[in-house]
C-alpha cells in the first residue's frame, strides 16, 4: 500500500486507471513520515536494549521498501527525549527567526523559477536542476565520492543536488557549497535496513 505512494511523490500526479480511461490528478504534497527503529521501539535506547537486536529492525524496516526510502529526501534520527532535556533552555534560534529565513529562501526560489513556471527546488529537473545547483568544484567532488561510496541511485544523486541548493538558499548563498553538499549527504539514509 505504501509503495503506491512513490508515484505521486516522483510526478507530482495520481494516475487513475480503469478499463475505459485513465484519469489524472494533481498530487504535489510534502511528506513527512515517522517510524520506529524497530517493532519495540528501543533499538538505540541504552537504558531499553531491543531484545532482538538487529534482526527486529531489518525486519520492521524492511516493510518500507527500498525505492519508496529513496524517494525520500531527509530522513533524520530523532533520538527519545529523556526528563532532563525538557528542562533545558530553548535553542538559541526561535521559530519567528526560522519562519523568517525559510520565507526569504522561498522569495529567492520563487524568483528564480518565475520564467519557468515552477514553485520550489524540489520541482527543478535536468539541465534547469544542473544549472542552478551545479555545486563549486570541492562539492562536485564530495558528491561524486560520496555517491560511490553510499551508491546512491541517479534519483537519490539529484535529491541531493536539490536539497543542497535549498540549503544554498537558507544560508542565502549564491552558489551550493561543498559544505551544502555535506549537509544534504547528512540526510540520505545510508542503506535501507540498518
Amino acid at each position: 500500500m505504501l509503495d503506491s505512494l512513490r508515484q505521486p511523490i516522483e510526478t507530482g500526479e495520481a494516475i487513475v486507471a480503469r478499463a475505459n480511461a485513465h484519469v489524472r490528478f494533481p498530487a504535489r504534497f510534502q511528506l513527512v513520515a515517522a517510524m520506529n527503529p524497530c517493532r519495540c521501539g528501543y533499538l538505540s535506547d541504552p537504558a531499553q536494549a531491543c531484545a532482538r537486536a538487529p534482526k527486529c529492525a531489518q525486519e520492521y524496516q524492511s516493510r518500507i521498501s527500498g525505492p519508496l526510502f529513496d524517494r525520500i529526501d531527509i530522513h533524520v534520527e530523532v533520538p527519545g527525549v529523556s526528563a532532563s532535556d525538557l528542562s533545558l533552555p530553548p535553542p538559541a534560534e526561535g521559530s519567528a527567526e526560522v519562519s523568517a529565513r525559510i520565507a526569504a529562501a522561498r522569495d529567492i526560489q520563487r524568483a528564480r523559477y518565475e520564467e519557468c513556471g515552477l514553485r520550489v527546488n524540489a520541482e527543478a529537473e535536468g539541465q534547469l536542476l544542473d544549472r542552478v545547483a551545479t555545486p563549486e568544484p570541492a562539492g562536485a567532488e564530495l558528491l561524486t565520492k560520496a555517491a560511490d561510496a553510499m551508491k546512491l541511485t541517479a534519483r537519490g544523486y539529484h535529491r541531493v543536488l536539490r536539497v543542497a541548493r535549498t540549503i544554498a538558499d537558507l544560508a542565502a548563498s549564491d552558489g551550493v557549497k561543498r559544505i551544502h553538499i555535506a549537509e544534504a549527504l547528512s540526510f540520505r539514509r545510508l542503506t535501507h535496513l540498518r
